[in-house]
């Protein structure tokens, strides 16, 4: 699995730090996405995939 995050369209919802913080945080100065990990463990797959349906604006992929 690979994650990209678009910084551009995120609105720094948190959902996805909320839901799997070993692989998202938030910058400080912006509020949005930062990608800890662009190719996380299998374990944290499901994790993932539930981070990017929660995600509002939709900033987070993954394939």
């Amino acid at each position: 699995m690979e994650i990209k995050a678009d910084t551009s369209v995120c609105i720094g919802a948190g959902m996805c730090v909320l839901t799997v913080p070993k692989v998202f945080d938030q910058s400080e100065d912006e509020g949005t996405v930062v990608l800890l990990e662009e190719k996380p463990p299998q374990e944290l797959e499901d994790a993932v995939r539930r981070a990017v349906t929660l995600c509002p604006s939709g900033a987070i992929s993954a394939t």
